[in-house]
């Protein structure tokens, strides 16, 4: 039996996930003659994922999911320490490609070359962290969790409700990022071009 925080989990990984991919295929593809659309998304883009795993996602994890796995799962504790590190240096690392991203688009093609690497190599350890979670941390927690766990835990992750997973109805707070994003950002996650 598949816990809803570990479907939760999942599907917000495969969402971020989707989200990192459309990224790097717009960044390769670069702004043509839409610059200020580009950008537009791109920025659209950051702040979601500052938004959304950072702000909600990536919380429960440090503090109900791990605690109670490597509780459970001894075994996970590197692993899990890992994660722990990776979630601390997430934050910092989404606002420094903010950050390149506004120097690229204010300053021009100059910065352009920084802000590629900084999203590859971004995406790359983004991808990282959640292959590490769902080969280590998700079936760990399967089979040592208890039913009370599982009761705290899919109660907390049920809030979270991220629109991009495609099961939850959009907030109208966040209505216009999505529509954003989802308008120009070539697929997985959106229905623009992919040239």
């Amino acid at each position: 039996m598949t816990h809803e925080s570990i479907r939760i989990i999942r599907d917000e990984h495969g969402a971020l996930a989707a989200m990192l991919r459309s990224l790097v295929m717009m960044v390769e593809r670069g702004p043509g003659d839409a610059a200020d659309q580009f950008f537009d998304v791109l920025r659209a883009m950051l702040f979601y994922i500052d938004e959304f795993p950072e702000r909600l996602h990536h919380p429960k994890e440090s503090e109900l999911l791990f605690p109670k796995v490597v509780r459970a799962a001894p075994q996970t504790g590197e692993a899990i320490a890992q994660l722990e590190r990776d979630h601390a240096r997430g934050e910092g690392a989404v606002r420094e490609l903010q950050h390149q991203l506004l120097a690229w688009e204010l300053l021009g093609d100059s910065r352009r070359a920084a802000f590629e690497a900084a999203a590859r190599s971004y995406v790359s350890f983004y991808l990282e962290h959640m292959h590490l979670e769902e080969k280590e941390i998700l079936p760990a927690a399967e089979k040592a969790l208890d039913a009370q766990d599982w009761a705290e835990l899919d109660a907390a992750f049920a809030t979270n409700c991220d629109p991009l997973t495609g099961k939850y109805p959009r907030d109208p707070l966040y209505d216009r990022l999505f529509t954003r994003i989802v308008m120009i950002a070539p697929e997985p996650i959106g229905l623009g071009s992919t040239r």
